[in-house]
C-alpha cells in the first residue's frame, strides 16, 4: 500500500477515535466549530455532510472527516462529542498572501503571474507541499517554451501571521538555447535553402554578429511550421502535411537541432470557383469580389482574402455579422480543387447608441463629429473603420479602440463603444537649445492642440536664434462650421538676418496677418483657401552687399518697404492613417499663393507635395517622398523676390550637405542666393528602436536616401557650366544616412547622420546633423 494512504488512513482512525472512544450511536442536536481563522462557518457546514437531527455512527464520522480533507482546507480534523452536540476541530491550511519573483529580466513578473493564474495559483491561494510542485512545473514550462532550458528555480516559503506564508522564487534564467541545425525532411519540390529563407528560426551567418535568429522558443517555431503550412497552400499543394516535429537539445542544454518531417503531396488547380446563398449585393459585384480564378493553382491566402472581401462587401451596406462558408471539393484523381463560397448575409445591422469612454479633457462631440455612423444608422463597416481612422489622426488621441456590442435580445442592433486613451494636448515652454544652422536658441510657446477639450488650437510662440526673432500666433477651429469648414486665423512679425543663415547678405523685417478655409470635398480630399496682407523692408549690408540684393534693389528705384495683399489655394489628399508618424496611406498637395495685381511686388510661388508610406511589416515602414516648387514674377516684377527663393541642403532637404549650401551662388560673396525652383526627394525605411520590447511611440528611426537642388532661372547653379541655367537633372545632389526624430515635450528634436553620394569639390559637406529646440 502506497505510504500517503497509509497516512491517510491513521489520520481518518485517529479523527474517529478521538470521537468514539466508548462511544455510541446518538443524534446530533448542536454542531460547534472550533479552529476556524479565515473561512466563514457556513464554508465548513456546506461541506460536513452532517446537520442537526441527524443519527451518527462511526461510519458517517469516517465519511465527513474524508470529506473535509477532501476539500483541501484543512491540514487536520477532529470530532468530539458533548453529550448530543457534536464538537468539530479543525486546523486551516495556510493561504497566500504573496507570490514574489526575483532575478528574472527576459520574463516579466506580470508574464510569470498570468501564467500562475493559469493554474490557478494566486493570493488567497490555500497554499499545500503539491501546489508549490505545481508552481514550479508551470514556471519551468514557460521558460522552456522560450528555449531557456537551463532556467533554475528556487522556492522559499515564509510564514506570515494570521496564517498567511509568502512564496518567494528566485530565477536563475540562464542563456536560450540556440538553434544548430534545422533539417527539413520530405521535401522535393522546393529545397532546404528556399523554405529555411520563410523562417524566423534559423542558423545565422559568420557576418549576423547581432542577430537572434538562432534563439529557439515554441511560440516561434509553431509559427514557422505554420509559415511553411502557409508556403505550401499557397502555392497548390492542399493535400500537404506536417506530420511531425523532433526538437533534440543536448546534454548541456545549449544547442538545439529541428527536424521537421513533410508530406507534399501533389499540386491542384481551381476547377471552378461558385458563389451561391442569398445575394443582397449585385452578383456580378459580388463575383468580381472573388480572387480565385479558374485554371489558378490553388492558394489559400486567395481563398481567404476572397471570404473577407466578400464579408466586406455586404459589411458596407450594414450586413455587419455577414458570413461566407467556403466549401472546397477535392478531386484527387484529376488534381482539381471546386471552391463554393456560401454567402449567409444575415440581417442588417444598425447603431443604437455610441458610447464613448476615457476623454477625460474632452467633450463628447468633439469626437462624435469625426464619427461617419449616427446612432440610428446603419453599422457600415467601411464607415466604422473611418470613423476610427478619423479619431485617431487627432493630435491629442493616443490610441482608439472602437468596439460592436450587441444590444440583448436583439438580432439587429449593436451599441459602439468608443475607446480612447488621449495624450497631452497643450504645453507651455521656456527653453532653450542649440542647433548647427541657428545657434543658440531661445523659446516661449503656449500651444493648445484642444483648447478647453473643443478641438481648437491655438499658438503663441516666440523663438530666436543667431539669424531670427519671430513673434507667431494662430488660432484653429476645425468646425467653424457645421458641415467641418475649419478656418485659421493667423499673424507673425519676424525679423531676419540672412547673413547668418550664409546665405545672402541682407536684413529685412517683415510681418503678415492671414485668414484661411478649409473646405472638405471628401473623407480624403480638402481644398484650401486664403487671403492675408504682408509686409517686408529690406535693408543690404553695408559691409560686402550681395550684388543680388543691390541689383533687386537698383531696379526698383531704391524702394526698401514693400507691401502686398495676398491669396492662396491648395487641394490636399489625404489619406494617411496618422497625421504624425503615418505608417500607411498617401499624402499629396498642390498649392499657389500669390500677391495680387496692384502689390508693389506681383508675384507666386507654387508647390506640389507628396508623401507616400507603405507598410513593409507590422512595425516598419517604406516612405517615399517628394517636393517640387516653382515662383516667378508677373505684371510689374520681372522674377521671383531675392527673398522669397528656395534653398536647399541640411537636415530637412537634403542631409549630409550643409544647410542652405545647394544651388546658385553670389559671384562675388560666393554665399548661396537660392533659386525658383526646389526640386528633393528621398526615400525613408522606418523602424522602431531595436532591442526594446515596446518601444516609444514618440520616437522614430530611418534609413534614408535623399536627392534635391535649387535652380535659378538665367543663372547657373554651383559647379555647372556657364550658360546652363534653370533645370539641370545632372546637378543634382544626393546622400544616405541614418536618421532619428523624437516628438519631445520641448518640440521635434532631430538628429541625422549621411554621407554624400555625388558631392563635388567646394560643396560644402556635413555628415552629422542635429536641430534641438528649434521650431518646424
Amino acid at each position: 500500500m502506497p505510504f500517503i494512504n497509509r497516512i491517510l488512513i491513521i489520520v481518518l482512525l485517529n479523527s474517529v477515535c478521538a470521537f468514539f472512544a466508548h462511544a455510541d450511536t446518538f443524534t446530533v442536536s448542536e454542531i460547534k466549530l472550533e479552529g476556524l481563522q479565515r473561512l466563514p462557518d457556513g464554508t465548513l457546514l456546506n461541506y460536513l455532510p452532517i446537520a442537526v437531527g441527524d443519527p451518527i455512527d462511526d461510519d458517517q464520522v469516517t465519511y465527513a472527516v474524508s470529506e473535509l480533507y477532501k476539500t483541501g482546507f484543512f491540514a487536520d480534523v477532529r470530532f468530539f462529542r458533548e453529550n448530543d452536540t457534536l464538537i468539530v476541530r479543525v486546523k486551516e491550511r495556510p493561504s497566500i498572501a504573496n507570490v514574489e519573483f526575483s532575478g528574472n529580466s527576459d520574463i516579466d513578473d506580470d508574464a510569470l503571474k498570468d501564467a500562475l493564474l493559469d493554474i490557478g495559483v494566486t493570493r488567497g491561494q490555500i497554499y499545500n507541499r503539491s501546489l508549490l510542485e505545481k508552481l514550479t512545473l508551470e514556471l519551468e514550462r514557460v521558460y522552456f517554451s522560450q528555449g531557456k532550458y537551463g532556467v533554475k528555480l528556487t522556492t522559499e516559503v515564509t510564514e506570515l501571521d494570521q496564517n498567511r506564508v509568502d512564496i518567494n522564487i528566485t530565477i536563475s534564467e540562464g542563456q536560450v538555447a540556440l538553434i544548430k541545425h534545422i533539417n527539413i525532411v520530405g521535401n522535393d519540390v522546393y529545397d532546404d535553402d528556399i523554405l529555411l529563407d520563410e523562417l524566423q528560426s534559423g542558423v545565422p551567418s559568420s557576418l549576423a554578429v547581432f542577430s537572434s535568429i538562432d534563439d529557439y522558443s515554441k511560440p516561434k517555431l509553431n509559427a514557422d511550421l505554420e509559415t511553411i503550412r502557409s508556403y505550401y497552400l499557397d502555392r497548390g499543394y492542399i493535400r500537404f502535411n506536417i506530420e511531425s516535429t523532433q526538437v533534440s537539445i543536448t546534454p548541456n542544454k545549449q544547442d538545439i537541432y529541428i527536424t521537421i518531417n513533410v508530406v507534399e503531396g501533389d499540386r491542384y488547380k481551381i476547377s471552378s470557383s461558385d458563389l451561391t446563398g442569398e445575394m443582397v449585393v449585385n452578383r456580378q459585384t459580388m463575383k468580381s469580389q472573388i480572387m480565385t480564378r479558374q485554371g489558378m493553382y490553388f492558394s489559400r491566402s486567395l481563398m481567404t482574402a476572397s471570404k473577407k472581401r466578400l464579408e466586406n462587401q455586404m459589411g458596407r451596406i450594414g450586413y455587419a455579422f455577414s458570413e461566407v462558408k467556403i466549401s472546397p471539393v477535392i478531386d484527387d484523381e484529376k488534381k482539381k480543387v471546386a471552391l463554393t463560397y456560401h454567402v449567409i448575409p444575415g440581417e442588417k445591422v444598425y447603431v443604437r447608441r455610441i458610447n464613448i469612454f476615457g476623454n477625460d479633457s474632452t467633450q463628447d462631440q468633439v469626437f462624435r463629429r469625426e464619427m461617419r455612423l449616427m446612432e440610428g444608422s446603419i453599422l457600415a463597416s467601411d464607415l466604422l473603420e473611418r470613423s476610427k481612422i478619423r479619431i485617431q489622426r487627432l493630435p491629442y488621441v493616443e490610441t482608439v479602440n472602437i468596439d460592436t456590442v450587441p444590444v440583448p435580445g436583439s438580432n439587429n442592433q449593436v451599441d459602439l463603444t468608443v475607446s480612447l486613451e488621449e495624450k497631452l494636448a497643450g504645453s507651455f515652454n521656456i527653453g532653450a537649445g542649440f542647433s548647427q544652422t541657428q545657434g543658440l536658441l531661445f523659446n516661449v510657446g503656449l500651444t493648445q492642440e484642444n483648447l478647453f477639450g473643443t478641438g481648437k488650437r491655438l499658438s503663441l510662440n516666440v523663438n530666436t536664434d543667431r539669424a531670427n526673432t519671430i513673434y507667431s500666433a494662430a488660432y484653429t477651429n476645425p468646425y467653424y462650421t457645421l458641415d467641418g469648414i475649419s478656418r485659421t486665423v493667423s499673424a507673425s512679425y519676424r525679423q531676419r538676418d540672412a547673413a547668418e543663415q550664409d546665405i545672402n547678405n541682407f536684413q529685412t523685417d517683415s510681418g503678415d496677418v492671414n485668414v484661411s478655409y478649409g473646405v472638405p470635398l471628401s473623407e480624403f480630399n480638402t481644398v484650401s483657401l486664403g487671403y492675408g496682407y504682408s509686409q517686408i523692408n529690406i535693408t543690404p549690408s553695408t559691409i560686402n552687399p550681395s550684388l543680388d540684393v543691390t541689383k533687386f534693389l537698383v531696379s526698383h528705384d531704391g524702394q526698401s518697404l514693400y507691401r502686398s495683399l495676398t491669396i492662396n489655394a491648395s487641394f490636399s489628399h489625404d489619406t494617411r492613417n496618422r497625421t504624425v508618424f503615418a505608417s500607411t496611406g498617401t499624402q499629396h498637395t498642390i498649392g499657389v499663393n500669390m500677391t495680387i495685381p496692384g502689390s508693389d511686388l506681383e508675384y507666386y510661388k507654387a508647390t506640389f507635395i507628396t508623401n507616400n508610406y507603405f507598410p513593409v511589416t507590422s512595425a516598419t515602414t517604406m516612405l517615399l517622398r517628394g517636393n517640387l516648387a516653382y515662383g516667378g514674377g508677373y505684371g510689374n516684377t520681372s522674377e521671383l523676390p531675392f527673398f522669397e527663393r528656395y534653398f536647399a541642403g541640411g537636415i530637412r532637404t537634403v542631409r549630409g550637405y550643409d544647410s542652405n549650401s545647394l544651388g546658385p551662388r553670389d559671384p562675388l560673396t560666393g554665399l548661396p542666393i537660392g533659386g525658383n525652383m526646389r526640386v528633393t526627394g528621398g526615400a525613408d525605411y522606418i523602424f522602431p528602436i531595436p532591442f526594446i520590447e515596446k518601444p516609444p511611440t514618440s520616437v522614430r528611426l530611418s534609413a534614408f536616401v535623399d536627392v534635391g537642388n535649387v535652380f535659378l532661372d538665367n543663372f547657373n547653379t554651383f559647379d555647372a557650366p556657364l550658360g546652363t541655367n534653370g533645370f539641370q537633372a545632372d546637378q543634382l545632389r544626393s546622400s544616405y544616412g541614418l536618421s532619428l526624430v523624437w516628438i519631445s515635450p520641448i518640440g521635434p528634436l532631430r538628429f541625422s547622420y549621411a554621407k554624400t553620394i555625388n558631392s563635388v569639390p567646394g560643396d560644402r559637406l556635413r555628415s552629422f546633423q542635429f536641430s534641438i529646440g528649434s521650431f518646424f
